[in-house]
C-alpha cells in the first residue's frame, strides 16, 4: 500500500479566525478522514519564531496521512465532496489555498537514542 500526505495551507478570512478553527478541528478534519485512504489528520499553526524573515503567505497547515494504492481515488473523492453538504466549507475560510501531495522517497530516520536530548 503506497503512503502518501496531504498537505493543505490554508488561511481565514480577516478576522475570522476563530470561527475557521472552529469549523476545521471540528467539522473539516472529520469530513476528510471519511475519504477513501485518508488514516490520520493533524493541524498546525506557523510558530512565531521561524528559520527566515518573513512575510509568510499561510499562517494553518493541514497533514493528511493517507495510505491508498491509487492516490487519485482520494483526490476524486476529495474533489467530489468539496464544497457539497458532504464537506462544507466554512464562509470563514479564505479562497486563497494550497494543496499538495507528497510521497515519501526515504525510510523514516530517528536520531539515535545515545544522543537524544
Amino acid at each position: 500500500m503506497a503512503k502518501y500526505n496531504l498537505i493543505a495551507l490554508t488561511n481565514p478570512l480577516d478576522g475570522r479566525d476563530d470561527e475557521f478553527n472552529e469549523w476545521y478541528t471540528n467539522v473539516h478534519l472529520a469530513d476528510v478522514l471519511k475519504l477513501p485512504g485518508v488514516t490520520a489528520a493533524q493541524r498546525y499553526r506557523l510558530a512565531e519564531t521561524q528559520h527566515r524573515a518573513g512575510p509568510l503567505d499561510w499562517k494553518y497547515m493541514a497533514v493528511y496521512e493517507i495510505e491508498i494504492d491509487d492516490i487519485s481515488t482520494t483526490l476524486s473523492a476529495l474533489k467530489a465532496a468539496s464544497g457539497t453538504e458532504t464537506m462544507p466549507l466554512s464562509p470563514a475560510l479564505s479562497p486563497e489555498r494550497m494543496v499538495w501531495i507528497f510521497e515519501p522517497i526515504t525510510e523514516r530516520v530517528e536520531r539515535p537514542a545515545a544522543i537524544a536530548g
